[in-house]
């Protein structure tokens, strides 16, 4: 890249609007969900909604943030907020919940593209003694918007249309594709490339039969132990065996096996996975105890997770300012006690006669300590990697956390289903309940509903919202073993830490540098 005649401020107000505008995405329709339902029915399929998504980027972020190395940043990130426009004009379209978990699929796509590869040009831009101010503030794009997608979603929701949740994206996104056009200029890349056909469809078919399996195992039709949930993992397992056969012998395969036996590179994708684990179970289950202990509305709870979010935004900001100065290792070993406190509290401390003040400081406490991951991962991975293989790193962290975020919900939702209805036979009466009625008692969320709360005996709603309580404490005391997990990859990053220019030698000029000190490979530590 010519950084010369690239405008920063441009380029930079560009990537933020295409990262906050991607992140967005993700929360602003939760909100909205209940009134798309309403308008579209497909009750049935509404999970699909997020699920599509999720798994639509999961598959296209190690591939695009391996053609980005190849064929330069700019085309991909492009093509990325194209694709991501077309797919949210397109789920205002939608006339039924199929037509929108399509369109929804190729948001995600576009998703794929935006988030990794805004962080590669941010590394390629900035010199080392820059990097991490700007990594904490676009890291602190995910908790902005987890703290404003669900107002938002509500606001728009209630006020214009459902639509406008993905209207809203458009001019957001034209500004950046205006911005990154106008901003960024890249030198053209002259070499002849491969691509890595063979990887790129095991990679792809191995993360849909998991990511399927994650998401159908445990659903009516779909336990656990059926012969269809585990041929998919089984499936799954084979396309994985097969993808790494291939890899280990392509020319330019889609991910570098060999990235992997450098220690920091190592121990970032390990704490990426589990911190994803750890930031889903505190998002989905401190909503759902405070809705249940506290008789709030779905609505009433949209913001429960702004106290949280908050903590993530400022110490994403103070992760990304202090790694200039410390280890690695030493700032991720502060994020993990943190993390474990804010476990410890949650899961030993908090219980049903916890007050909200309170509840909310734990929450704070546990934003603290997952915000430093998304701004210090992405510099000591970007750091861990030569020049040429920075746009499939970076990828590899979205990638890491958001399996990290699957496995996590669908783990820590069958210990939670499991302890509930151990609980719930503990309740007097339980026995006695109709068989439609005693069912969607097993399922807990129906508890959460006011109107068929009344249609349960005096004295057995409270009881029975007890056992919801106790069996979501449980899950967050399993969620201690997470960052103590972590604790083991984060000292595998050993003594790596940023690399800074000296006085008098050029800083940082992108993909075909040798990096911040201008030696190559500058700071691939293996710990």
């Amino acid at each position: 890249m010519d950084q010369k005649k690239s405008n920063i401020n441009l380029v930079v107000a560009g990537l933020l609007l295409g990262l906050f505008m991607a992140s967005l995405d993700q929360t602003i329709v939760s909100t909205a969900m209940t009134t798309i339902i309403e308008k579209l029915g497909g009750l049935d399929y509404f999970i699909w909604v997020y699920s599509a998504y999720m798994i639509a980027m999961v598959v296209a972020t190690p591939i695009l943030g391996k053609l980005s190395d190849m064929y330069g940043r700019k085309r991909f990130f492009l093509a990325g907020l194209v694709v991501f426009l077309v797919g949210s004009i397109l789920c205002g379209t939608a006339q039924n919940m199929v037509q929108l978990i399509v369109y929804r699929a190729l948001q995600g796509l576009g998703g794929g593209a935006l988030m990794p590869i805004a962080f590669t040009m941010i590394f390629d831009l900035f010199p080392a003694e820059k990097r991490g101010k700007m990594m904490g503030l676009f890291g602190a794009v995910f908790g902005l918007s987890s703290v404003f997608g669900p107002i938002m979603g509500g606001a728009i929701t209630d006020s214009l249309s459902w639509r406008w949740i993905f209207y809203i994206n458009v001019p957001i996104g034209i500004l950046s594709v205006l911005f990154i056009l106008r901003g960024y200029h890249e030198a053209k890349v002259v070499k002849k490339q491969s691509i890595d056909w063979a990887g790129a469809i095991l990679l792809a078919g191995w993360i849909l039969f998991l990511m399927f399996g994650l998401e159908l195992g445990g659903t009516e039709g779909w336990a656990w132990g059926s012969a269809k949930t585990i041929s998919m993992f089984a499936a799954a397992a084979v396309l994985f065996v097969a993808f790494l056969f291939v890899e280990r012998a392509a020319k330019e395969p889609i991910i570098k096996l060999s990235l992997f036996k450098t220690r920091l590179f190592t121990g970032s994708m390990g704490i990426s996975l589990l911190y994803g684990g750890v930031m889903m179970a505190s998002a989905t289950y401190i909503p759902l105890f405070i809705q249940g202990v506290f008789h709030k509305t779905a609505t009433e709870t949209s913001t429960v997770l702004t106290p949280m979010m908050l903590g993530v935004v400022l110490s994403a900001q103070l992760g990304g300012r202090i790694a200039i100065k410390f280890r690695y290792r030493d700032v991720m070993l502060l994020s993990a006690l943190t993390l474990i406190g804010g476990s410890t509290l949650l899961g030993f401390v908090m219980d049903p006669s916890t007050s909200r003040a309170l509840i909310t400081l734990f929450m704070v406490v546990i934003g603290l300590g997952i915000g430093v991951s998304f701004s210090l991962l992405n510099i000591s991975t970007l750091g861990a990697v030569p020049p040429q293989y920075k746009g499939s790193a970076s990828s590899l962290i979205v990638f890491f956390r958001t399996i990290g975020s699957a496995l996590g919900i669908t783990v820590f939702g069958t210990l939670q289903k499991h302890e509930f209805q151990q609980g719930i036979q503990e309740v007097s009466g339980i026995r006695n309940l109709p068989g439609e009625v005693y069912e969607s008692v097993k399922g807990g969320q129906a508890l959460l509903n006011e109107q068929f709360q009344q249609a349960l005996p005096n004295g057995m709603v409270d009881e029975l919202l007890g056992k919801l309580s106790d069996s979501i404490l449980f899950i967050f005391q399993w969620s201690i073993l997470l960052p103590i997990l972590a604790l083991v990859f984060i000292f595998m990053m050993g003594r790596a830490r940023m690399e800074i220019a000296k006085p008098g030698m050029q800083g940082a000029q992108g993909p075909q540098s040798g990096g911040a000190t201008g030696k190559p490979e500058p700071s691939y530590d293996k710990g």
